[in-house]
């Protein structure tokens, strides 16, 4: 599966390149990360020794709220949750015993949550918010390109603005222009450099 609009990989040896295309998108894949990224560039030159990656990232999904999962029910005293899968429960239970009191929510089965006693309508309970994917994106994104990376290249340096970001690594002291190579790469994908 490949849902990336552009995705190229660079080295001096064409054979090296077919590989780190395959693990990069291994990587992203293993991550949920390739849904995410609408272009992307990976430079290798192990003869520098430097890995650069830059890209730039579709449209992050909104704030995933409770009415985004789950259906919320009022009843006499009470307000019952089903939710429709149990992806958010844990954060959703977090969030819940900090704003109501543990002794305020229970946990029925896997789909089922009650609040009981709270001041809080249907309507305002739909609307809280559990997750923000863009809180944890550009952290999993570092996390995968540390990946990526050729082994031992542990100097690095990255960057991630808005849509658009980029990730350099290296064995040894970042030498050289490093914002003109970032430029060319952001410009081979046809965009600019944040």
């Amino acid at each position: 599966m490949q849902a990336v609009e552009y995705f190229e990989v660079e080295c001096p040896e064409p054979l090296g390149a077919e590989y780190y295309k395959q693990i990069a998108n291994d990587v992203l894949l293993d991550h949920n990360l390739i849904r995410t990224i609408q272009k992307l560039h990976i430079y290798v030159d192990p003869g520098v020794p430097i890995f650069v990656a830059v890209g730039i990232l579709k449209k992050v999904s909104s704030m995933v709220r409770v009415q985004d999962f789950a259906a919320v029910n009022p009843l006499e005293g009470k307000i019952m949750l089903v939710l429709a899968n149990e992806t958010y429960l844990a954060p959703m239970l977090k969030i819940f015993w900090t704003r109501f009191g543990q002794e305020h929510v229970e946990q029925a089965d896997r789909f089922t949550v009650i609040l009981r006693g709270v001041a809080i309508g249907a309507k305002e309970v739909e609307d809280i918010v559990i997750a923000d994917p863009s809180e944890s994106m550009y952290k999993d994104l570092i996390y995968a390109f540390k990946c990526i990376a050729p082994e031992g290249f542990r100097i690095r340096r990255e960057r991630y603005a808005k849509d658009k970001f980029f990730f350099v690594s290296s064995e040894d002291t970042l030498t050289g222009d490093v914002d003109a190579l970032l430029r060319s790469k952001f410009e081979m994908m046809g965009e600019t450099m944040p």
